[in-house]
């Protein structure tokens, strides 16, 4: 009984006949070697309607339960709070979960490229003798929210009252979209745009792996008809806003004219601002987001920006917080962890200090730096430091890479990591 779809496991005492006419499942399952076989279950079967099914249990359809189970599981025993770090900073437990506790007080605005994230698990069959590629076959699927919507279901996870505003196509990926975020409690504007799809990413997995990513996607930026109608609806939450966040996948919904009015009409109001925009397979810039309080670029992101190649760490840091004229800057560096750079304080205070990757054991880094965009935001938002928002930053990047897909991040997650 240790397989998990396995509700009860007994030893017959009576006839399997006797056993069938009680019991009266839908289905029994032999062994292939019963099929051509004298079997008695048929005629009990056909008494109530039941099916006879013969199976050689084929490790790849047993595999699916494992499979399921990765999506789910999470290990929190793989995350290490960095001590000495809280120690330079006079960070202790009581205060985070204090700046934890407020994050329940915001209102939260997200804004950005809506992605849906579909997982593919497949086993793979063998070379193909026609061509030198790999054949699969597909296992299992599973979709999440992702790009701007995951950083806006994070937010709400975590107890904001959040605002999402993007732009989609007319079809099944924005009905799951709208769906999954009504299930996060965030409250979607979701505006149409009939010539273009909602981006779909597909990843084709195996034995925790990724083969192949396809996305389906238009990258053209938005009309100036829909950029209008972001900019009213943004004008109608804005008043009650604590914190604005541009979540950028540089697939069209922020232009930078529209960028530059909402950065404006959101300052005037004393909002803080927060961006991040990524470059992956598609390029972007995250010094367009200017006078920013908090900015979350990768070490590749930073020297696309700068365009200095060769620079160290604190010099690219520095050199970018100048010209993207940002208060605070978060330098991701995947595996080696985090550079905090921060733009002023007073004498004796760490303007740059490391924190290392605190999941020493990730199952899927998808995702971690939309952990931290939102979670180093929050905690800004909520009267912490640059180094406080780091801490929590990091705290949920780790919980985020503990687990396969893009699932919404819970406060209860993050407070079990500081119990």
């Amino acid at each position: 009984q240790s397989h998990s779809m396995v509700d009860e496991a007994f030893i017959l005492n009576e006839s399997v006949t006797d056993a069938l006419g009680r019991i009266k499942p839908d289905i029994v399952v032999k062994g292939k070697e019963h099929e051509f076989r004298q079997n008695a279950e048929l005629e009990a079967l056909k008494l109530y309607g039941g099916r006879l099914l013969f199976s050689s249990g084929e490790t790849l359809f047993s595999s699916l339960d494992l499979i399921r189970k990765e999506f789910k599981e999470f290990d929190p025993q793989s995350i290490r709070l960095p001590i000495e770090y809280l120690e330079r900073h006079r960070i202790d437990k009581g205060r985070l979960k204090g700046l934890l506790e407020r994050f329940t007080r915001l209102k939260v605005c997200v804004i950005g490229d809506l992605i849906v994230d579909e997982y593919i698990t497949c086993e793979p069959l063998g070379m193909s003798q026609e061509d030198p590629t790999v054949v699969v076959m597909p296992l299992d699927t599973t979709r999440f929210i992702g790009g701007a919507g995951i950083v806006a279901a994070h937010a709400a996870g975590l107890g904001a009252s959040v605002q999402f505003i993007s732009v989609t196509g007319s079809d099944v990926s924005r009905v799951f979209a709208q769906e999954r975020l009504e299930e996060a409690g965030v409250e979607a504007h979701l505006l149409m745009d009939e010539s273009r799809p909602t981006t779909l990413k597909q990843r084709f997995r195996s034995k925790g792996k990724s083969l192949l990513r396809v996305s389906h996607l238009h990258q053209g930026a938005i009309s100036s008809e829909l950029q209008s109608q972001l900019l009213e609806r943004l004008e109608q939450v804005l008043e009650r806003l604590d914190l604005l966040v541009f979540a950028d996948f540089n697939y069209g919904c922020l232009p930078q004219g529209l960028v530059d009015q909402l950065v404006t009409m959101a300052r005037d109001r004393g909002i803080l601002l927060v961006a991040d925009s990524q470059s992956s397979s598609q390029v972007g810039d995250i010094s367009r987001f200017k006078g920013m309080d908090l900015i979350t670029p990768t070490e590749h992101e930073a020297r696309i920006s700068t365009r200095k190649r060769e620079d160290g760490l604190v010099v690219l840091a520095e050199q970018l917080r100048q010209q993207a004229s940002a208060k605070n800057i978060l330098l991701k560096l995947g595996e080696e962890g985090l550079l905090i750079h921060a733009g002023n304080g007073n004498s004796g205070d760490w303007l740059t200090d490391r924190v290392s990757a605190l999941n020493s054991a990730p199952k899927d880094v998808a995702g971690a730096g939309d952990s931290l965009l939102i979670a180093g935001a929050m905690t800004l938002a909520a009267g912490g430091t640059i180094w406080d928002a780091a801490s929590w930053g990091s705290l949920a990047a780790a919980v985020q890479v503990g687990r396969v897909g893009n699932t919404p991040l819970h406060r209860e997650e993050l407070l079990r990591e500081i119990a």
